[in-house]
């Protein structure tokens, strides 16, 4: 019976070569024939419904990193959750099932129950009776949801009114119903416990500050959402997360109640700047997101308003994407570098990895922590707006229970505990769910769906259509008018958390969290499930505490050494002490070698911190820098600064560049030729939003990916060259590699092209086509650049381009992406009839 996108994944990975849907391709046929399809003949219905299967499945190819159908066939990655020992022998060798589960006979026992539905003896007037269904969206005696209806009303009831009586009614039917969650197989241990007085228990005030919100961008819920739920946890001590999208500079000071004080940052780098990061409290990675991991963010281009695409950095009514992998991070030595340049940009900050729930993230985990991160974030496969694709939140990522108990016992059984925070998120809703996570050794616990109801959320799934009716999830400004949530209602909709955890706290006998932490000792299986399916689960696994060493056992009490004392940037801050201090210029010659890494970017940090309001002209500040660049050279380095280079670079050259100005060229003694040799190495300017970068010779791979606003000349470079650039303009006054402005979005390249190479098969033509510079604004735009460029670099080519510039001219490709031409024509006609109207 094969009809979903994840059945036909299955039964591929698994081995199968060919599938006939033949039922799902029945009923198609029968839907088009009765009209339900629109004007749609069976034969295109048939063939939609193959192609967006096909779709699907590339899909989830992508997703694992796998490029052609024979490689998947038969890779089985996958892992199973409630199935026995015995079937996963027999049936699904080597598949990881870690709680046990049906058999055969249950499986036999659930067929035969659903062809008894199917073809019952009894039939009501001539038609069979069919479930109502109800998996993707709650229907009245369909399938069981966390959030029903009365459950919604109760809680929203609850945070309007503070009612005791509405929460508890709230809370009794969620963990009522929790069977259908691993935590609710679960009970505490009340009898190896010596209770305590609620009132030797911590206040609900000190209790909050361990909450955070989960991280949903201001693009895919709206301002005054965003807002709310910043100030909400503002005013409790706990922390908001921006998403991925972005913060305005008007809510950045330390103590505007609207900051959020956890930014994040995800592949896409939208609206990560110095500004951005520096403004944190906490900077956190996203590897992967619960709902839908192994897929980056999407904005359709129909919730980007001017407001958002400012934000980002990107163009109004243009889809972003954000590239389902970090582009600087391809092992956990490229992570650990990425934890290195966000504790540079920001020495204050916490830096955290969100990595989602599955099998093994307890040995990713000790990799973070063996990087430097001072939190890891272990997110559960529910939870969000609900915009993600609906086979990813059914059938992606896994429980955060399994995910949270296998991370804490291998931190303590490799000794890594004491030095890292362990969060957890994925449809926390009330004090029991926090209280199973402390016992499974959270330190940190994250909300996201429910401040959503408590602001006013109906679960209308609407989330990526842009028409969600109370002004949650849409940047529509007249569905935003009807928005009436309140800070005040997340915040008394925590604080009965709280207090509900606080009365489970006081019957186990703990007085703080800490005490809490990893006590899996006080909990146990239920023994009361009489479920049918639940009779072969065991969840010890789950429970063990590992036997370790005392010194193991201490949680989150060492503070991660990120190595700081010895940046080069001291120096530069010293250096810069008159600009610092007076706005004087500053010119230093200094020399650099490839152990120096992020350089510019604490220097950054410092320049920000005092000149947020008013910040440097250009080239205020300017090194002349002499030797090889070490890796994310003026990564996030920020406007006033000026770094000239004679020599190379490592990878990440400019990587998030703010504003700042980038020269390189060979030194004087150098032999060989600048355009014929890498000069910059991979992922340069990579997330870059602002800023010049003038490179006299080549570049390496991925190149630009995701510039927002840099200008940039290079005189070659590798593969994968400006994938996803929403905004900026690149020169390239040389070869390029494949696949170049896949997935580009935004802003110009300007590519030479005199063997035709580029145009025959390097430029990837699915989102963008390729024009002749003819445009007077463009070819006196293209010249500028490359004027700059000879007169910052020396650059022979540019040289000769310059003295045969009507002959060059011929030769250059403009690379326009489709969508972004399509938004400036709409934003001229916009403009036009709003100088009308005037």
């Amino acid at each position: 019976e094969p009809r979903e996108v994840h059945h036909f994944a299955m039964l591929i990975g698994y081995g199968a070569e060919a599938i006939c849907p033949y039922v799902a391709l029945s009923s198609v046929r029968q839907m088009a024939h009765q009209g339900q399809l629109g004007d749609n003949s069976a034969a295109d219905a048939e063939e939609y419904y193959i192609e967006a299967i096909g779709q699907g499945l590339l899909k989830v190819m992508s997703k694992m990193g796998i490029s052609t159908l024979q490689s998947y066939r038969g890779a089985q990655i996958f892992e199973a959750i409630g199935l026995s020992s015995r079937v996963i022998d027999e049936y699904f060798c080597r598949t990881p099932s870690r709680i046990g589960g049906i058999g055969m006979e249950e499986i036999t026992k659930e067929v035969v129950m659903r062809h008894e539905r199917a073809y019952p003896e009894k039939k009501v007037s001539g038609f069979y009776p069919l479930d109502v269904g109800g998996q993707y969206q709650w229907r009245r005696g369909g399938e069981r949801h966390a959030f029903s209806p009365t459950a919604i009303a109760n809680m929203q009831e609850a945070a309007r009114t503070k009612s005791n009586r509405s929460y508890k009614a709230f809370a009794d039917e969620i963990n009522r119903g929790a069977v259908n969650t691993l935590r609710g197989l679960l009970s505490f241990n009340y009898a190896k416990a010596k209770p305590v007085d609620i009132d030797e228990v911590v206040p609900w005030t000190e209790i909050v500050k361990s909450f955070k919100t989960g991280a949903m961008s201001n693009g895919s819920i709206s301002g005054e959402t965003h807002e709310a739920l910043a100030i909400a946890m503002n005013s409790i001590g706990g922390k908001s997360n921006t998403g991925e999208g972005g913060e305005g500079p008007e809510r950045y000071g330390k103590n505007n109640s609207r900051r959020s004080r956890i930014k994040q940052v995800a592949s896409g780098r939208f609206g990560v700047t110095i500004e951005y990061l520096e403004s944190a409290d906490e900077i956190q990675i996203k590897m992967a997101q619960g709902a839908k991991p192994g897929e980056g963010g999407q904005l359709p281009g129909k919730k980007v308003y001017p407001w958002i695409a400012k934000l980002r950095h990107s163009t109004p009514y243009v889809g972003l994407i954000s590239p389902p992998p970090h582009h600087d991070i391809y092992s956990i030595e490229d992570l650990a570098q990425l934890i290195h340049d966000l504790k540079n940009a920001n020495p204050r900050a916490r830096i955290s990895v969100k990595l989602v729930s599955e099998v093994g993230v307890g040995t990713v985990a000790a990799g973070v922590a063996k990087g430097k991160a001072d939190i890891v974030l272990i997110s559960g496969t529910d939870g969000g707006t609900g915009a993600s694709p609906q086979t990813s939140i059914m059938h992606a990522g896994l429980p955060w229970e399994l995910g949270l108990s296998e991370t804490h016992q291998t931190l303590v059984s490799h000794g890594l505990r004491s030095r890292i925070i362990v969060e957890c998120d994925g449809q926390m809703k009330t004090g029991r769910d926090v209280a199973v996570a402390a016992l499974l050794g959270a330190d940190e616990f994250g909300f996201a769906t429910a401040p959503l109801v408590a602001l006013g959320c109906i679960m209308m799934r609407k989330c990526h259509l842009n028409t969600c009716p109370v002004g949650i999830a849409t940047q529509d400004p007249e569905l935003r008018k009807k928005f009436r949530g309140q800070p005040e209602h997340v915040v008394n909709y925590l604080h009965f958390v709280a207090e509900d955890l606080r009365n489970i706290m006081a019957r186990l006998g703990v007085r703080t969290l800490s005490e809490m932490r990893g006590r899996v000792d006080l909990l146990k299986p239920r023994r009361n499930i009489k479920h049918w399916k639940a009779r072969h689960l065991n969840l010890s696994r789950i429970l063990v505490c590992p036997e370790v060493p005392e010194e193991f056992k201490a949680f989150a009490v060492t503070q991660q050494d990120h190595g700081l004392e010895g940046a080069l940037d001291h120096a530069l801050i010293a250096l810069a002490k008159p600009t610092l201090e007076k706005r004087e210029p500053v010119v230093a010659d200094i020399q650099i070698r490839n152990i120096n890494r992020t350089v510019g970017t604490m220097l950054s940090n410092a320049i920000t911190q005092r000149f947020r309001t008013a910040p440097l002209p250009d080239d205020t500040v300017t090194f002349n820098c002499i030797g090889s660049a070490g890796q994310s050279f003026a990564a996030f380095a920020c406007k006033g600064i000026t770094f000239n280079i004679q020599g190379d670079a490592n990878d990440y050259f400019g990587k998030g560049l703010s504003g700042a100005k980038l020269t390189i060229m060979p030194p004087p003694e150098a032999t060989y030729v600048p355009h014929k040799n890498v000069t910059v190495g991979n992922v340069a300017l990579y997330g870059a939003t602002s800023g010049e970068a003038y490179i006299r010779g080549g570049a390496g791979e991925r190149f630009c990916v995701r510039n927002s606003g840099v200008r940039a000349v290079v005189e070659a470079l590798g593969d994968h060259g400006c994938e996803y650039m929403t905004g900026g303009r690149v020169v390239v006054l040389g070869e390029t590699g494949r696949n170049f402005a896949a997935g580009m979005s935004g802003g110009i390249a300007y590519v030479i092209d005199a063997t035709q190479e580029f145009r025959r098969g390097r430029c990837n033509m699915e989102s963008v086509e390729l024009l002749r510079v003819e445009d007077e604004k463009d070819i006196a735009e293209l010249r500028s650049m490359i004027e700059n460029h000879f007169e910052y670099t020396g650059s022979r080519a540019a040289q000769w381009i310059l003295k045969n510039w009507e002959k060059a001219l011929t030769e250059f490709i403009q690379v326009m992406p489709i969508e972004y031409r399509n938004a400036l024509r709409r934003l001229a006609s916009e403009s036009d009839q709003l100088a009308v109207a005037a």
